[in-house]
């Protein structure tokens, strides 16, 4: 077979509708929109338009409440760490900063929070924003220490 012998199977594709291109095509003069009115037209979005009738995203209730100024942090797991310093890439004392620059995390945000899934058998320093509970627990098992910067963000 050829690059020149290849071809899509019979029925597979389809010329497109030439809109507005004499009545012989039979999608001439309208165009398949029908007479007048606002559909018709050209530059409209009536997406959430019912009709006059109230849209359903303004019949639902608002449900809860967005913080402005909430803290987005940038979450690692215990897993991940180990995998990184196996490679070598992370030593004995991490900070956030080394986190970054190995590429465990990729950007700091409001801070880095450790989470504990994964195992962790290396016995290292660890300072950080957050941590879980389980996360702190996991490194002082393994012989480590866990230093949360601030307390807010340990829950």
């Amino acid at each position: 077979m050829k690059l020149h012998e290849l071809s899509d199977n019979p029925g597979a594709t389809h010329k497109p509708k030439r809109v507005g291109r004499g009545p012989g095509s039979g999608l001439g003069k309208t165009g398949g929109r029908g007479i007048k009115g606002q559909k018709s037209r050209s530059g409209v979005a009536i997406n959430g338009y019912e009709g006059g009738q109230m849209p359903l995203y303004q019949r639902l209730p608002k449900r809860g409440f967005n913080k402005p100024n909430r803290k987005k942090f940038a979450v690692i797991n215990l897993g991940i760490i180990q995998k990184f310093i196996d490679a070598g890439k992370l030593g004995a004392e991490i900070t956030e900063t080394e986190l970054v620059d190995s590429g465990a995390v990729r950007r700091k945000l409001d801070g880095v929070r450790v989470l504990g899934k994964g195992e962790l058998t290396a016995k290292v320093q660890l300072t950080v924003t957050g941590a879980s509970k389980s996360a702190v627990e996991a490194v002082e098992k393994a012989g480590g220490s866990l230093t949360v910067t601030t307390a807010a963000a340990s829950e």
